[in-house]
């Protein structure tokens, strides 16, 4: 039987930081960026349904959480200011962007020198993929 996953001990949205600081009960806290989370959402539209399918994020620096919808007691949901909802963020994939962030950050960055785009470009709809259904 694997070792139970660190469970969280407080989330807490900073707007002005753009971050969300989750405390978990192995003392560690992440200060994870609204960025990196919206970049590596784990929703379908981000990911894809399997390798090789994953569409770029650009254009997310300023993205904001403007609400945040518990999901069980395993996960939350949090809505961006760019109108995406669909990521569920279990607590593992939280503590996964928190712990990795630097090597999160320096693959982000790969990905956008060999797509030849600027983390700052604007979303097009061929780039964006759109919904799930074109799969």
């Amino acid at each position: 039987m694997s070792t139970p996953a660190a469970q969280p001990t407080s989330v807490t949205v900073h707007q002005s930081s753009r971050v969300l600081e989750v405390g978990f009960d192995d003392g560690r806290t992440f200060r994870i960026p609204f960025e990196l989370m919206r970049v590596y959402s784990p929703s379908a539209e981000v990911q894809g349904h399997g390798p090789g399918q994953e569409t770029l994020q650009t254009g997310k620096r300023e993205v904001v959480i403007t609400d945040i919808v518990p999901v069980g007691h395993y996960a939350i949901q949090p809505r961006f200011s760019d109108g995406h909802e669909s990521g569920i963020f279990s607590w593992d994939y939280l503590y996964h962007l928190g712990a990795d962030e630097a090597e999160l950050w320096a693959r982000y960055e790969a990905r956008l020198h060999e797509a030849g785009v600027e983390r700052d470009a604007a979303m097009t709809s061929a780039a964006a993929g759109g919904s799930c259904g074109h799969h």
